[in-house]
């Protein structure tokens, strides 16, 4: 049965007390856990493809590669590094509390929260909380409603992995319309967590800091924006062009670090969209809604949006509203289209002509600061550039998507893309309360700190401190 949203503080109770006891602070016991986690992802793969399937109709390459390999190499990273990454940290005093010795702390926030989306429902559930466990948390997670078959399989893993005070899952109930599971996150948002964790849309965003805000609770937004992609007229056309189409079909375009339009040189622009188009040909065939490498649009309300969206950029579709497929397709547009108002979250793609780099650039700044960016070009002055004058969450130079799957890579926003990082050494320490520590001597004393000061005392200060 699910929660009732009355049982949430008594959940709470539970595992806080839990968290108290303080198992969760043996680096031993976490790296036994994420092993354990592993390990089972690997004996549920066929369940993990099969829900995903079900959800999104996802391909089982694409979602091995981009859901269930992810999540397996993020546990193992963690396992490996947990006791080292929880050590405490020498830092260098500076000249201002010499000879005293500095350290940081790594200690666990607590009771972690971790709110995910139904795009890549698997691993943006598991690898934050993997996260949250490593850094020795208690954590719920509520996946999305909109991927109820890899909701249970989540709780499923997580039951079978973890106690019940260290790691759970709350779920919907399954005839829960949107409206009734909506109560459910706003009755766990009501609840005082000590972190908390949410990808999905900057509209939400808003609403998580809202709540947040009321119990002063750290937060992390992992929300999306217009990610431009940038090619150079001196760019490798034919590499650009298949790896722009492969991040483009991705999830059928539900990535968020997706490429969300095309800024390309006016003298390649024409050659590029032509090679574009060919490459969705050649990856998905002549009848590309019948390809068995190609996911769904997640529901009917989107499916509905992003044909609106295409009717009102003057854009014919091959799409199929009963089984909420729509082929991808690139159209030439300019800056004024419809389709750079919003984040697209589906195969459309605008490609828009630039006369001069300096336009480019300038209209990517004067816009909300994107997620991910990309360029292709093999000129370093361009490459350089783009890197010193655009401000970005992440991304990638002649290649998309990348650099959201990297265990060692920091991941995350900026601006209205959002805000904290995860992935790598600071996914430990975004779930992390980082304790600086002063370790004076007790018989080392300067008598200069302490008054009466005197004539001449601030002219020693200065020349021992550097003033």
């Amino acid at each position: 049965m699910e929660m009732e949203k009355d049982d949430y503080g008594a959940m709470q109770a539970e595992m806080r007390r839990f968290f108290a006891a303080g198992t969760t602070l043996d680096a031993g016991f976490r790296k036994a856990k994420l092993r354990g986690l592993a390990s089972a992802i690997r004996r549920r793969e066929g369940d993990i493809l099969a829900a995903l399937h079900a959800d999104l109709a996802k391909p089982p390459c694409e979602a091995y590669i981009t859901e269930i390999a992810e999540s397996i190499d993020a546990a193992e990273y963690y396992a490996a590094r947990a006791a080292a990454f929880s050590r405490p940290r020498r830092v260098w005093p500076g000249r201002t509390i010499l000879p005293a010795r500095c350290k940081v702390y790594p200690e666990p926030f607590g009771l972690a929260l971790v709110l995910s989306p139904w795009n890549y429902p698997f691993q943006l559930s598991l690898i934050p909380l993997i996260c949250g466990v490593a850094a020795g948390n208690c954590a719920v997670l509520k996946p999305s409603r909109q991927a109820p078959a890899t909701g249970r399989i989540l709780r499923e893993l997580v039951e079978e992995c973890f106690d019940s005070g260290h790691c759970r899952v709350v779920l919907d109930a399954p005839e829960a319309p949107g409206a009734a599971a909506e109560q459910t996150a706003t009755a766990l948002l009501a609840e005082a967590w000590d972190f908390i964790f949410y990808t999905g849309s900057p509209r939400v965003g808003h609403i998580i800091m809202e709540s947040a805000a009321r119990h002063l609770t750290p937060v992390c937004l992992e929300l999306g924006g217009k990610s431009p992609v940038i090619v150079s007229r001196d760019a490798d056309l034919a590499v650009a062009a298949r790896r722009i189409a492969w991040g483009k079909l991705l999830n059928a375009g539900q990535t968020c670090v997706a490429p969300d339009y095309l800024l390309a040189d006016s003298a390649i622009l024409e050659e590029l969209v032509a090679r574009i188009q060919e490459e969705f040909a050649r990856m998905l065939g002549p009848a590309p809604l019948q390809s068995p490498d190609y996911g769904r649009i997640v529901s009917p309300a989107a499916f509905d949006r992003l044909c609106a969206l295409a009717e009102r950029c003057g854009v014919g579709l091959i799409a199929d509203r009963e089984i909420l497929k729509i082929a991808p397709v690139i159209f030439r547009t300019d800056l004024a289209s419809p389709a750079l108002e919003d984040e697209i979250f589906g195969p459309l793609l605008p490609a828009i002509p630039y006369d001069s780099l300096d336009a480019a650039l300038a209209y990517i700044r004067a816009n909300p600061k994107p997620l991910a960016c990309y360029l292709f070009t093999r000129d370093k002055a361009v490459e350089k550039r783009v890197l010193r004058e655009l401000s970005f969450g992440g991304g990638c130079i002649n290649d998309v998507a990348l650099q959201a799957s990297g265990s060692h890579l920091p991941f995350g926003g900026v601006g209205k893309s959002g805000m904290g990082r995860y992935h790598g050494r600071e996914g430990f320490d975004l779930f992390s309360n980082l304790k600086s520590v002063v370790h004076q001597w007790p018989t080392l004393d300067l008598p200069l700190r302490y008054p009466p000061y005197g004539k001449g005392r601030l002219g020693w200060l200065r020349r021992l401190l550097g003033g």
